[in-house]
């Protein structure tokens, strides 16, 4: 799928905005368990893991075993690849943008 041979592309996985939110939750946080994320929520401990094994597979989230308890941190490194896209199109609606302005201020003459 990409170069970090990533079961699930980031930008699927960021578009959910439950997910997005987990992302956030995660990272204000070291680690969280479930039931600390699942508390952030107006749905089960089903759902969210469901929203957390997206993340999972896109490598967003790690998680770890802490005796009966599952914690989850968030691995932000994927998110290069949506700042790069993103990077790309700023500097496209800034050159496109400084153009218009070019443009109006040589009318105004």
């Amino acid at each position: 799928m990409n170069e970090n041979n990533q079961f699930r592309d980031v930008f699927d996985a960021i578009a959910d905005p439950t997910r997005r939110r987990l992302i956030r939750l995660l990272s204000e946080a070291e680690e969280l368990p479930l039931h600390e994320l699942t508390a952030q929520f107006q749905m089960g401990r089903t759902a969210v893991s469901k929203h957390l094994t997206i993340l999972k597979e896109a490598g967003l989230v790690l998680d770890r075993k802490v005796g009966r308890e599952t914690r989850f941190r968030l691995n932000a490194s994927p998110l290069r690849e949506v700042q790069d896209w993103v990077a790309f199109y700023s500097k496209f609606w800034s050159e496109n943008m400084l153009r218009l302005q070019q443009l109006l201020e040589e009318e105004e003459e």
